[in-house]
Formats: C-alpha cells, sequence, structure tokens
C-alpha cells in the first residue's frame, strides 16, 4: 500500500468492554470468531481523490484508494464485511455525465455485501434507480419504505442474511423520510413507514425467528439532531435486538463509536465515517460465546 495514503489516522482500542449480544453462537466450544466490518456513506460519486487545492481534504479519498485499502485489509482478515449506507450518487460531474453507473459498477468491483438507499439515490427520479440497482451485484436493503406499485417494487429486500464462519448475521436498511429532502415527483408513490417500529419489528424477526447472532442497521437517518427528528441514537435507545448501527445523511466524522443503551439495557454500537469516500469505517469484533456472551469491540477509522 502506498505509505502516502495515511492509511489509518486514528485506531481507538475503544474496548475490550463487553457488548452483551443473545444469542451470539450455539456452542460454547466453538472458537472465537473475528469479524471485520467496513462500511462507507455519503461518497456523492467521489470518483476520484479530492483535488490537490481543495481547502481540506487535498488528494484525499478515491475508489481506486479505498479498493485498494479493502483489498488489503481483506487478504489480513478471514471474515469481512462490506457495506454502504446510502447516497452513493450525486456530487461530481460523473454522475451527471454517467447517472450512477459508474459509482455502481465500481461497487460491483469491491464486492460490497449491501447497502441501503440514501436520499440523493432518487434525484434522477425513480426508474433511474431502478436501473442501477438492477445493476448492483450487491443487495439493497429497504426495511421502512413500502415500494408497492412503484418502479422499485421487488428490487430490494428488506432484510439480507449473511453468514459467516459460525456467525449468522442479519442486515436491515433504514430510510429517511423523503419529504423535503425530494422532489416528490423523483420518488413516485412510495411510502415511509417509521423506522424505528419497523426496525424493532425486523430486529426480532432475524433474532427470534431467523436465529441470528448479530443484527446491523444500515441507516441514512442521520446521527443525532437537537430536535426529536428520528435519528440512530434514537433508533438505538427505543429498539431491541439491534446490535450495531451504521449510519449516514449527516456526514458525521466520528473518531470512535458511540455507545447507546437499548430498551434491553444492552449496548448498541453507533457508528458513521463522515462523507466523499475520505474515511472507511472499520469495526473488528471478536465474538466468543461463553456464559456472558461477551464481543470485544475495536475501532479504526482509516484515512483513505
Amino acid at each position: 500500500m502506498q505509505t502516502n495514503r495515511r492509511q489509518f489516522i486514528k485506531t481507538a482500542a475503544v474496548a475490550t468492554t463487553a457488548l452483551s449480544v443473545a444469542p451470539l453462537l450455539a456452542s460454547c466450544e466453538q472458537a472465537p470468531v473475528n469479524l471485520t466490518i467496513l462500511h462507507t456513506n455519503d461518497v456523492h460519486s467521489h470518483i476520484d481523490p479530492f483535488p490537490a487545492n481543495d481547502s481540506k481534504w487535498p488528494l484525499q479519498g478515491g475508489f481506486a484508494r479505498r479498493a485498494q485499502l479493502i483489498n488489503d485489509i481483506r487478504r489480513e482478515q478471514e471474515h469481512v464485511l462490506l457495506f454502504d449506507c446510502g447516497d452513493i450518487f450525486q456530487g461530481t460531474p460523473y454522475f451527471n455525465i454517467y447517472k450512477g453507473k459508474l459509482e455502481i459498477e465500481l461497487m460491483n468491483k469491491m464486492a460490497y455485501d449491501a447497502a441501503t438507499i440514501g436520499n440523493h439515490e432518487f434525484d434522477n427520479g425513480v426508474a433511474a434507480l431502478a436501473t442501477n440497482i438492477k445493476r448492483a451485484q450487491f443487495p439493497f436493503v429497504c426495511s421502512n419504505y413500502d415500494l408497492s406499485g412503484s418502479g422499485l417494487d421487488g428490487l430490494t429486500i428488506p432484510f439480507k442474511i449473511i453468514r459467516k464462519g459460525a456467525l449468522t448475521i442479519g442486515i436491515i436498511g433504514l430510510g429517511i423520510e423523503l419529504d423535503g429532502l425530494a422532489n416528490p415527483k423523483s420518488y413516485e408513490q412510495i411510502q415511509y413507514k417509521d423506522p424505528i417500529k419497523e426496525a424493532n419489528n425486523m430486529a426480532q424477526h432475524l433474532k427470534q425467528e431467523q436465529g441470528c447472532d448479530l443484527v446491523i442497521a444500515l441507516s441514512h437517518l442521520g446521527y443525532q439532531y437537537q430536535d426529536d427528528k428520528v435519528s440512530d441514537v434514537q433508533v438505538a435507545k427505543q429498539t431491541k435486538g439491534i446490535d450495531i448501527i451504521l449510519g449516514g445523511h449527516t456526514h458525521t466524522f466520528m473518531d470512535k463509536p458511540d455507545r447507546v443503551i437499548n430498551m434491553d439495557g444492552d449496548e448498541v454500537i453507533v457508528n458513521q465515517a463522515g462523507w466523499g469516500g475520505i474515511y472507511l469505517g472499520r469495526l473488528d469484533l471478536q465474538m466468543k460465546a461463553n456464559n456472558q456472551k461477551n464481543v470485544t469491540l475495536v475501532n479504526s477509522i482509516y484515512h483513505v
């Protein structure tokens, strides 16, 4: 890897504190499972690094550098997941010219495991978004939009189950209220459903009926607001069964994950990786079955 990429500006050994998750593994005799979760959000069509004359992020970011970093991590770690939390599109001439095709094709090459939908995905309308979703070799997970009767009907999934080693991992996707953020003509008759209610229902389904050891929410709700607008922190506080929330929309650069107590008194990890592809978020979990069913968490924020 190139040293001028400034790999990993901060490693926060956020804890060797325990995150209670139940159940994690079926047998206490199983060896610990190391799981690395990588995530991006609000990349906004930044295919290239920021220009050299950028006042804040000169020569930083870019799909090529991110791809190299992801490949290096995959060579080092056995179990790696890669997610995006929305607003893949809009922000550079690449989107104006290629209408999202380039972004999706590059994400295919990087082998994303799943993504959720951000409000800017609707900028060119439902038909254009449907075309891009059909191009994707990874699923778009959307748990709180009713897409029935729209051009997206049948193109997204409400949850995704991924198996890594002995772990069964459930993925849900939470989209923001589009009213006021997108032209009503661009999202047609798509109906927004309460993300807290839908997240709670979906997490319970995944834990209790699908036997998931871990539930991860890919969110484009925003990290936190000064008013009572629904956010990642609110979802964490008002639900049961979600273990990790990876966020987007508010372009929040987090040096370390937040830890929020949910309705069962368990910790929920909340993280976000800024915007523009400048950071690659990373969570390293060692999941070991024992009487406490503990998870040891280490967080690294990588500067691409």
